[in-house]
């Protein structure tokens, strides 16, 4: 057993450094060559959709999807609060407003029953993150969203193959954003990219990502940006993207043994697989609460000790002082509530079973007295 097990590592073991070192010798370094048409394709292809717009994070990705369908400054976008900045921010960049929704405790995702109450005549989408690779109740949203005429925005960073009633993240709404960051199922170290079904949405993004050139290419109608994404990142992208399917497998089988190894710990709440879910288990959460004897941050001070780094889970958007200008109302008990007891644990898809097995048994450990 090594002595540190990291909380995620990217798996690189299949043909990155080969399409990497293609990329560098063909002289196509930059934001144009063979392979960044190729990943865009076949990864749109992947999650059963038309149109693939690579970009330089996932945060632009978010950035781009929203100007793409038609996002405007004074305009409302309905989210959650419990997910990362990264989902927020591009909201907050156009001058949109963010609208936030408070979470359920089984998925951990947006409560679904509470979006309606928060439609205004200013609202234009919502956006539903699939958190750590467990999919939002899909039809519940999109009755909402038709309902009221409204765009749904999926923030897929989390959830690369995972799929609700067999329909694959990423083609459940009507535009969707991933990140390909170092942590992600799969990466391209930084990376990212908006699939939609919609050609004239693919097509905005595809301007905005490069400044909008236009005909001739330095006259300019709208401001675009330089969000593109590397040849090279997306020679990494398509090595990557060819064993998907492993990486995912991958994690769900280590979330299989860490359920079976913590399910009778007192106190620890398990991540969840609903009947019509595809859980991706892009980090392995869990919940600490009484009987067990020690609080989240203790537990993981005590891992730690052991060389097992965790990650807390995220702090409400509802919370950040960066958004103390918006004025949010509204009690948001359940993010409050994630945020106090949430960590994941290690999470990697080549994570060894001997690994599992050791953090597992310091768990319990623990549970019984037995610290450092």
């Amino acid at each position: 057993m090594k002595k540190f097990i990291p909380v995620c590592e990217p798996t690189l073991r299949g043909k990155e450094l080969e399409y990497v070192t293609d990329a560098i010798n063909s002289g196509w370094i930059s934001s144009a060559g063979k392979y960044i048409q190729e990943f865009e394709e076949k990864f749109s292809q992947y999650c059963g959709v038309k149109y693939g717009v690579s970009c330089s994070n996932g945060t632009k990705a978010i950035h781009l999807a929203l100007m793409a369908v038609g996002i405007k400054a004074g305009d409302e976008v309905i989210m959650p609060s419990f997910t990362m900045i990264g989902s927020c921010n591009p909201i907050v960049q156009i001058g949109a407003k963010p609208v936030f929704v408070d979470s359920e405790l089984k998925t951990w995702n947006m409560d679904t029953e509470q979006i309606e109450k928060k439609i205004t005549t200013k609202t234009k989408a919502i956006m539903i993150v699939h958190i750590y690779g467990h999919p939002v109740d899909m039809d519940a949203v999109l009755k909402i969203a038709r309902k009221h005429n409204l765009i749904v925005i999926e923030d897929a960073a989390e959830a690369h193959g995972a799929e609700y009633k067999e329909k694959k993240a990423g083609s459940l709404g009507d535009i969707a954003c991933f990140s390909f960051y170092a942590n992600k199922i799969i990466t391209t170290g930084e990376g990212g990219m908006v699939v939609t079904n919609n050609e004239k949405w693919a097509e905005h993004a595809k301007k905005l990502r490069n400044h909008f050139f236009g005909e001739p290419r330095f006259l300019h109608q709208e401001v675009g940006y330089n969000y593109r994404l590397t040849n090279m990142q997306a020679a990494i992208g398509l090595a990557q993207l060819e064993r998907i399917d492993e990486l995912v497998g991958a994690r769900r089988k280590n979330a299989q043994l860490y359920n079976s190894l913590l399910k009778d710990v007192p106190g620890i709440k398990l991540p969840v697989e609903e009947p019509w879910a595809k859980n991706v288990y892009w980090m392995y959460g869990l919940v600490v609460d009484k009987p067990f004897p020690l609080t989240m941050p203790q537990l993981r001070d005590e891992l730690q000790k052991r060389g097992i780094e965790t990650r807390t889970f995220f702090i409400g958007m509802h919370k950040q002082p960066a958004y103390a200008h918006l004025g949010v109302q509204g009690d948001f008990p359940n993010t409050e509530y994630l945020e106090k007891n949430g960590f994941y644990l290690p999470s990697s898809s080549h994570l060894t079973e001997e690994e599992i097995q050791y953090i597992a048994k310091t768990i319990k450990e623990i549970y019984t007295g037995q610290r450092t």
